[in-house]
């Protein structure tokens, strides 16, 4: 479906260049010369790079009907995730490639997250901020060492390997930022 440029508003989905692209901003310009024009800035939905794109008030952009769902990740079998949609309980599949390996690397069994579809395929799928995991593996923790500027690595459920503070031992779960990969603190339940 096309559209005018005076439709657009942030969080549309577009198709540009055969790649779907969300609006993140977008600013109508009147120069005192000339015809307006639109600038948009645009955030692919795969690879999320951001470009900025200027578009005229006469040019037609094409609509895409980009729907975000919660789905349930289940399990992995040949470098295929398969996740099942929370509304129509089917099972979806997804390969490691599409995936990403910062997705691939936080993903903990029967976990909710948000999935971008597209004429019913996954394009990318976005986690929770933040998650709570055990850690499996890591050397044992000195006693009376609470200081954070020192770190060692650590193997978590996942199958990841994070850094965490010296005083972190094994068994103990801990919350992870999962857009940078880093430790946040322990938790104790």
């Amino acid at each position: 479906m096309s559209i005018t440029i005076n439709e657009v508003e942030k969080g549309l989905a577009l198709k540009v260049d055969n790649e779907i692209c969300t609006i993140v901003d977008f600013n109508h310009v009147k120069p005192g010369k000339g015809s307006a024009f639109v600038r948009i800035k645009l955030r692919y939905v795969k690879s999320g790079f951001t470009v900025e794109r200027t578009y005229r008030s006469a040019e037609m952009l094409e609509d895409v009907p980009l729907d975000e769902r919660k789905l349930q990740y289940l399990y992995n079998a040949d470098g295929m995730y398969h996740f099942m949609d929370q509304t129509t309980f089917e099972e979806q599949r997804v390969s490691s490639e599409e995936l990403g390996e910062n997705v691939i690397k936080f993903l903990l069994d029967n976990m909710e997250i948000s999935g971008f579809v597209y004429q019913d395929k996954i394009l990318k799928v976005s986690l929770p901020n933040f998650i709570i995991t055990k850690i499996l593996e890591t050397e044992p923790g000195v006693k009376g060492d609470s200081t954070k500027s020192n770190t060692k690595p650590a193997k978590i459920e996942t199958g990841a390997t994070i850094l965490v503070p010296l005083f972190v031992n094994v068994d103990e779960e801990i919350k992870i930022d999962t857009r940078n990969g880093e430790y946040v603190e322990r938790v104790k339940r």
